[in-house]
């Protein structure tokens, strides 16, 4: 396994822990430590083990992850934020160093989980018309997975699902449109707690299934070394020009965030190594920060590891999850354009230069000493896309993590490359005939690697520590999963979905009449303003809601209330959940709890706010494109009406408007801007963005007269430049 700066890699989890309330443990005494270590080392081989053996009777699976999940949270998680920096002493109230309520509600918490799978055989008789017994397992899992939620994720889910409970109890007080027979406690909890639209719902057997996997392969694909390989090849290719660091930072956190999935991860991680650099050559601080955590959280939306959310649309839309990572491709890529053009126009507006040649990589060497680090991606990637499941695939991926980490044996890992490749040409490559002997080879690896040396002992060490880290970045969002679990269930149980949209819609109708009678004639129809404020609407719920509520339960809470609307006006299904997932994203930098941006200013020592608004600033484009691909669909390339025609319209369009607005925010194109240049060619960029032929023509006539300025001015200052 490839060294890894040990003190760099605590003070990146400190920043995380700081930064990301999913990650903020409590220190433990050793004996706890041990322990809670061992639980989550289970938690994580559990998992690895079903992804190549097959999953487990959903209610079981399910069933026991949540009970590893909620009970762990207690252990590791404070009650109140006084007690979340010290270490308990161990005494007859806090045995271990932990409360003895904590210790209470964690067996409290795993026994209500595993309640639901022992009593599976007769649930048919108990929907309905749950027992005494029922109610209150039910009820004491709904309360100490509130509570779990409120320690690792924050106050603002809970509160929602108390509120959507309420809603639901006393539904003949509401008012008007929202009124409805309302629900008995004993209904609730049997809505809730007994069927599979509830706590035991999609959210959380998507978290079970597939997001722990990728989690655990992420940290695992970073600990072999393929997070330092990105970083190095981008290095090699984009240090040398002007504002070389923030190039880098670009390209390696869009290939960080392949493998990583979490904006706030990205930023600590690419950016302790590219944020000092970008300060050194010239960059401000609250810019060079900006840049890094605009750039990570492009992680979520860029595959083919992407968020927990795009495996939820898997199941929400019953797709494939190729389908989901060629849709995301060219938004993706146009998140990473945006930045990376403004970084480009700054650097080049300011006269920053690039790395030195002593600074830079050789791109030789790098791949020499790093090539076999990539190829735990190439196995994922191979497996997904010969048409298996996604855990299976992250299951291969995994093992290939290990084979490499613990070998290092070019023949070792060009052989198991090779058998994979042959199992899956031959067919062979099923959840036991090839799994078993893969499972036994990586065993006897690890047993030879750890008697072998000190150095084999080593690796193996920092493997377990890897599947222990896993498993901690996991149980925040399995709590949350299983809390929006309730916030699904009122809305199946009461409809409030459907009326939410009616209302949301109705309110936009009205807003595009208004607006209707002001425009000239045939400007823009009223259902195409009706659907713009729409959108509207619903990014700007998708960004506050995302303020307070982690982007996996965030977009699970607005596909069921918000996407519909969307799709009530003609949105693809799709579509419109890409719409909400990427503006739930967009709240990592979006002030005032931007925390990607703030974890970015941390590092850098810049002020929080200043980095957040020009984070956002630099990740204008991801706020942009989606409204693109709602009227312009082709962009996301799996649509019903594809076409090549209507996709380069839609993509040429959208690139033009995304550099015009760029060169406006840096006031530089080919020279300095004046004051008028910006403005023509900012407002241009917006028709240009348009998916529409005809106003793009009309973007590009209004930007040309600062385009032909610009080359003018350029040409007279290389005359003017004495040979």
């Amino acid at each position: 396994m490839s060294t890894v700066d040990t003190s760099a890699l605590i003070e990146n989890r400190s920043l995380e822990e700081k930064f990301d309330p999913e990650m903020r443990f409590r220190p433990l005494l050793p004996g706890t430590a041990w322990l809670v270590a061992g639980l989550l080392l289970v938690l994580s081989l559990f998992h690895y083990y079903t992804a190549g053996f097959g999953l487990l009777r959903e209610a079981t699976h399910r069933g026991i992850h949540m009970a590893f999940v909620l009970g762990l949270i207690f252990l590791v998680f404070s009650a109140f934020k006084t007690d979340q920096d010290r270490i308990a002493p161990s005494n007859l109230w806090r045995p271990g160093g932990i409360s003895l309520i904590d210790w209470v509600m964690a067996i409290a918490v795993a026994i209500a989980s595993l309640y639901v799978p022992w009593i599976f055989n007769d649930l048919a008789f108990r929907v309905g018309n749950p027992t005494l017994m029922d109610v209150a397992m039910g009820t004491t899992l709904i309360v100490l997975l509130l509570e779990a939620t409120r320690r690792s994720v924050g106050w603002p889910l809970p509160v929602i699902s108390i509120g959507m409970m309420l809603y639901a109890y006393f539904g003949p007080s509401m008012p008007g449109i929202l009124q409805h027979p309302g629900a008995s406690w004993s209904n609730i909890v049997n809505h809730l707690y007994l069927t599979s639209q509830g706590i035991y719902g999609i959210a959380l057997g998507v978290v079970a299934t597939y997001v722990f996997h990728y989690v655990l392969f992420g940290v695992l694909a970073t600990r072999v070394g393929l997070g330092k390989l990105f970083i190095d090849l981008a290095t090699c290719v984009a240090g040398r020009y002007a504002g070389g660091p923030a190039k880098v930072s670009i390209f390696g956190s869009a290939l960080f965030g392949m493998i990583s999935g979490s904006s706030i991860a990205n930023t600590v991680t690419v950016g302790s190594l590219t944020i000092p650099a970008m300060i050194r050559v010239g960059y401000k601080r609250h810019f060079a920060a900006a840049v890094e955590s605009a750039a990570s959280t492009g992680g979520q939306i860029t595959p083919p590891i992407m968020g927990a959310a795009a495996f939820l649309m898997v199941e929400f839309l019953n797709i494939s999850y190729q389908t989901v990572i060629l849709a995301a491709l060219v938004p993706a890529f146009m998140h990473f354009f945006g930045v990376f053009m403004q970084v480009h126009f700054e650097a080049k507006r300011a006269g920053l230069r690039g790395l030195p040649a002593e600074e830079l990589p050789n791109a030789r060497k790098v791949i020499r000493e790093g090539w076999q680090t990539i190829m735990p991606l190439a196995v994922l990637l191979m497996v997904l896309f010969s048409g298996f499941t996604p855990y299976l695939a992250a299951f291969w991926g995994i093992t290939a993590c290990i084979v490499v980490g613990v070998s290092r044996v070019p023949a070792i890992t060009l052989g198991f490359l090779a058998a994979i490749a042959i199992a899956i040409a031959t067919g062979f490559l099923t959840q036991l005939v090839f799994s078993l002997p893969a499972l036994l080879f990586v065993t006897g690896l690890m047993i030879y690697a750890y008697v072998k040396s000190d150095e084999g002992k080593a690796k193996v060490i920092d493997l377990i520590d890897a599947f222990v880290v896993g498993a901690k970045y996991a149980i925040g969002v399995g709590a949350a999963a299983a809390t929006v679990g309730i916030i699904v269930g009122i809305v199946t149980l009461t409809g409030v979905g459907f009326k939410i949209s009616f209302i949301v819609t109705s309110f936009a109708a009205q807003m595009a009449q208004a607006v209707g009678d002001i425009l000239p004639a045939g400007l823009m129809e009223a259902k195409a303003l009706t659907l713009l404020f729409t959108l509207a609407m619903t990014a700007i719920v998708c960004i506050l809601l995302g303020c307070g509520v982690p982007t996996t339960a965030n977009y699970i809470i607005m596909v069921t209330v918000a996407a519909p609307a969307l799709v009530l006006l003609g949105v693809q299904p799709i579509v419109a959940h890409f719409f909400v997932f990427y503006y739930g994203v967009l709240a990592d930098i979006t002030p005032p709890v931007a925390l990607a941006a703030y974890a970015g200013a941390s590092m850098a020592g810049a002020d929080p706010f200043k980095t957040g608004n020009t984070a956002f600033r630099l990740g204008l484009g991801k706020a942009l494109v989606p409204f693109v691909f709602v009227y312009g669909p082709a962009m996301l390339i799996v649509t019903p009406d594809f076409t090549w025609a209507s996709f380069l319209l839609v993509t040429g369009g959208a690139i033009a408007g995304i550099l015009c607005l760029s060169m406006a925010f840096a006031g530089y194109a080919l020279t300095e801007m004046r004051a008028w240049e910006r403005w023509l060619i900012g407002i241009a960029a917006l028709p240009i963005i348009a998916p529409d032929l005809q106003t793009t023509l009309v973007g590009l006539a209004l930007a040309t007269p600062v385009l032909v300025s610009q080359v003018i001015k350029a040409r007279g200052r290389m005359a003017s430049v004495p040979a």
